[in-house]
């Protein structure tokens, strides 16, 4: 439930939504065990690969036995025929993870506003930004909505959805193939939240561009999603996620670097906590933006997909700047639109 206006939101109408949990009133225990499980998915995207890659190995030379390299090589073999599952009910076990990030969401548009608009059979694309190395702002705001909001899709590249035990693990945030026929798809033939995406605009793109230093959205030439949400009739919902890109720091240069790049996920190598691949118990902030207003255009020209990408990084830049001050490691950093 959203909690009344602050004296901070009146201004913009925003609803500041409460946690289950605060930094300082969990405890020793509830703390580590959400570090234990914030670092399963970080530690999935390191180890998945090596694992791919040694039980290939033990099974084709079964070493050290064919009994032994068949047990090793048992997940592998049950993961690349198990399809990637979204499971909403994991939510609540998963909320283990707002008692390690010192996790707010601030909602200009609350969940009953977008229940009711849902009603009336508005469809919109959760537009969220920056993408970091792995969205811990996404998987805490998963975790803390209604059940029947964990069900909304997220777009992303298809060959997530292909890699065993990765696709297996990520897979329980709903994800779909953000290929633009496939989203197309869904927002003309779903209903409801089915009818209903969320894309991270800079993609792998944006990965790269990760700092605690600075903050870099890959933006400029991202336009294809306000070209699509103009010929289907879906509005926009900018979303802007604190913290993505400073509990990770990832590795830009290298063959990993490349290979990630060219297959559009992240297969390098990443570090936060202790200098590990633990995410930082980092200050997050989840700020949902307000509908666009985006009008139906079946054929849209230039000009009208200049004009609402514009519209669409104002928004982006208002969101930032209102609500960077909330964050100890924002104050003083400048947005950038790449």
């Amino acid at each position: 439930m959203s909690t009344p206006l602050s004296k901070d939101n009146k201004k913009t109408g925003s609803n500041v939504v409460p946690t289950s949990a605060r930094r300082k009133e969990v405890s020793a225990f509830q703390f580590y065990l959400g570090m234990s499980v914030a670092s399963i998915f970080s530690l999935v995207y390191i180890f998945s690969p090596i694992y791919i890659l040694t039980s290939v190995a033990a099974l084709l030379m079964q070493y050290p036995s064919r009994k032994i390299s068949m047990i090793y090589g048992a997940p592998l073999i049950i993961s690349l025929f198990t399809p990637a599952m979204g499971m909403p009910s994991l939510g609540e076990p998963l909320k283990a993870v707002l008692n390690y990030f010192d996790y707010e969401e601030i909602h200009e548009v609350s969940n009953d506003d977008l229940r009711k608009d849902l009603k009336e059979k508005k469809k919109f694309i959760m537009a969220c930004q920056p993408h970091g190395v792995i969205s811990f702002v996404g998987i805490c705001s998963w975790a803390s909505a209604p059940q029947e909001f964990r069900s909304l899709k997220t777009a992303v590249a298809s060959v997530l959805l292909s890699i065993p035990i990765l696709k297996n693990v990520m897979g329980i945030f709903s994800l779909t193939d953000a290929s633009g026929k496939n989203v197309r798809r869904i927002l003309q033939k779903g209903q409801g939240l089915d009818g209903c995406i969320i894309l991270y605009i800079g993609g792998i793109a944006e990965l790269f561009k990760s700092s605690r230093k600075e903050e870099r959205l890959y933006l400029k030439k991202r336009k294809g999603f306000i070209k699509v949400a103009l010929r289907e009739g879906v509005d926009i919902i900018p979303v802007y996620l604190f913290g993505n890109t400073s509990v990770l720091t990832v590795m830009k240069t290298g063959p990993l670097a490349q290979l990630s790049r060219k297959f559009q996920v992240s297969l390098t190598y990443f570090w936060g906590q202790y200098n590990l691949p633990i995410p930082r118990p980092d200050k997050l902030l989840y700020v949902r933006g307000k509908p666009l207003g985006l009008p139906h255009i079946p054929e849209p020209t230039d000009e009208d997909i200049n004009k609402w990408h514009a519209k669409y990084c104002d928004e982006v830049s208002r969101l930032f700047n209102e609500n960077k001050d909330k964050l100890p490691a924002y104050k003083n950093k400048t947005l950038h639109i790449d």
